[in-house]
């Protein structure tokens, strides 16, 4: 366990309502401690996917597959799926229990382990911000891969800490690349730090949010 990040967000926190998850976790620190180090960043952008009624979710219509499971699992485990034949993608269980849904972390910001990150990507003159910009170059600068599928994020390997900060504020929009969901393509579930380098993309937000809470059903 890193002296560093000693803390870890309890398994109730991620049985809450998906929509308030994904929001909260901007700020919170995702951690990997690898064999070949420990490396770590700010959650700054997020995705939240919510099961049978989205069209957008792997678990549309409460169909369970192999790939899929762990969705239909306990809360606070990872569920990572390979996109493109190429890329690894990091998501989060979450939700009230019995029910499929998940939030997909697109972006870091690098917090420990800069040097690791560019030998993963074999970028060794990256600029910091760009190390975790997008699910799937997190994934390889973090060393995530289908290995950790259906990790218990309260162990010592894969793990999400508490915040040490606030966010700046919180900007919403619709989700990348789900034009196919139909009227859920612009539902607003998409959570970013406003501001912040290492989000993956600047799209004109939906809205931007004061960083308390707003319990409202999006």
């Amino acid at each position: 366990m890193s002296d560093r990040f000693p803390c870890r967000l309890p398994r109730e926190w991620f049985e809450r309502r998906t929509l308030i998850v994904a929001r909260d976790l901007i700020g919170c620190v995702l951690v990997h401690e690898a064999y070949d180090g420990i490396t770590a960043g700010r959650i700054v952008e997020t995705e939240a996917y919510l099961g049978p009624r989205d069209r957008a979710a792997h678990s549309f219509a409460g169909r369970q597959t192999e790939r899929n499971s762990a969705m239909f699992g306990p809360k606070g485990r990872a569920y990572i799926y390979f996109i493109y034949g190429m890329h690894w993608c990091f998501n989060v269980v979450t939700g009230p229990v019995g029910l499929p849904q998940a939030v997909l972390i697109r972006a870091l910001e690098p917090l420990c382990g800069l040097e690791i990150m560019r030998l993963r990507l074999a970028q060794p003159q990256a600029p910091a911000h760009s190390l975790c910009r997008g699910p799937g170059k997190l994934c390889r600068a973090m060393g995530i891969t289908g290995n950790l599928y259906g990790a218990d994020l309260q162990g010592d390997t894969l793990y999400i800490a508490p915040r040490t900060d606030q966010p700046r504020r919180i900007a919403t929009s619709p989700r990348i690349g789900i034009a196919y969901a139909g009227v859920f393509a612009a539902k607003p579930w998409r959570f970013w730090e406003d501001g912040n380098p290492c989000v993956s993309r600047h799209p004109r937000p939906a809205g931007v949010t004061s960083t308390r809470r707003n319990t409202r059903t999006m």
